[in-house]
């Protein structure tokens, strides 16, 4: 293997300037506020879906001062759909923290960018090789499955030793000249070549500029890395949701508590059981409580299973109920999960 690691860098690097992705909105560009928010945007979010709401944030925050000064409940609003909630959170303090500690300059070094909220490592190291040319691998989920396989790592990450290990193999594969030049095109490349050749399940071996050197592929196994002892643990629950409103078409929400299930956001009062929904409301409305089809929302760990009872209340009814009634001009503009949403909007 070590015959082929002097290549393996500018193999990617060719293979990027040829055949990689040059034309999503967050490339061909050495800002890092634009970096960063592509970067955070895109943990555990698929391309297509991060593309849309990454210019509808630069049209209202186009800099870093811009989303610090802006509202926390107006950043959530403009996450609200996206998923992963403490992202959104975590980027406002970020934000933040770039303006009041760094004077809206983002720091260029890795190990200064992993100090501020939000950023970890691989983020760091992205923004500082990207934006910088710092000599610095990143190590993102796709990135982990091409190196892993290239080097037919046997260590299992779930393991932290392990995934030391490999940051380190990951760090000797980089590029040794002109970093400023190729630094950004080979992260990139490691980027592309795991999105789109070195894939979980069909992997186009053929198409990968490092296939030749490729141990996995000689041991004729390539799926069977990274490997990962412990699977998810799924688990499922039951949720009922209060939807009120009242004669104005205004709707009565709760912020979600933080920690939690839409920790931070607003949302239809919740419920384990619906015997407790139906205690919240007076007795004297209870015969009004409509059931509407419940319906499956799948999380990364768990499935909720949503049972909305939709009533119409008097404004004063819920009044000391630890939430408020919004109006049809204000409740979109609010962070709300992603079913809610689609729900009020029904």
């Amino acid at each position: 293997m070590s015959a082929g690691k002097p290549v393996f860098a500018s193999r990617v690097v060719a293979w990027q300037k040829l055949h990689g992705r040059h034309d999503l909105p967050w490339q061909n560009t050495r800002d890092p506020y634009r970096v960063w928010l592509s970067e955070v945007m895109l943990q555990q979010t698929q391309v297509a879906t991060v593309v849309d709401y990454f210019h509808r944030f630069l049209a209202k925050f186009p800099d870093v001062r811009a989303l610090a000064a802006a509202p926390l409940d107006a950043v959530m609003g403009l996450w609200s759909g996206l998923g992963y909630y403490s992202r959104a959170r975590n980027l406002h303090r970020c934000a933040i923290a770039v303006v009041e500690q760094w004077g809206g300059v983002f720091p260029a070094r890795a190990d200064e960018l992993v100090r501020l909220p939000g950023i970890g490592r691989s983020t760091a190291a992205a923004i500082a090789s990207l934006c910088f040319g710092e000599r610095v691998a990143i190590m993102d989920a796709n990135v982990r499955r091409v190196l892993a396989r290239y080097l037919a790592f046997e260590g299992d990450l779930v393991q932290q030793a392990n995934q030391n290990r490999l940051w380190e193999l990951a760090q000797e594969l980089l590029p040794r000249n002109s970093l400023v030049q190729t630094m950004p095109v080979y992260t990139q490349g490691m980027m592309d070549l795991g999105a789109t050749i070195c894939l979980p399940r069909q992997p186009r071996c053929g198409d990968c500029p490092v296939h030749g050197d490729c141990a996995a592929l000689q041991r004729g196994s390539p799926q069977d890395f990274p490997v990962r002892s412990r699977k998810l643990k799924r688990t499922s629950r039951s949720v009922w949701l209060l939807w009120a409103r009242d004669p104005e078409n205004a709707v009565w929400l709760q912020r979600r508590p933080v920690p939690g299930v839409w920790a931070g956001l607003f949302c239809l009062p919740w419920f384990d059981s619906p015997e407790a929904l139906v205690a919240q409301v007076p007795a004297l409305y209870r015969s009004a409580l409509e059931e509407v089809q419940p319906f499956r929302h799948v999380l990364t760990h768990m499935d909720l299973h949503l049972h909305p009872v939709r009533i119409e209340l008097p404004a004063d009814v819920l009044a000391d109920g630890g939430g408020q009634w919004f109006g049809q001009d204000q409740w979109p503009q609010l962070g709300l999960p992603a079913p809610v949403r689609v729900l009020l909007q029904a």
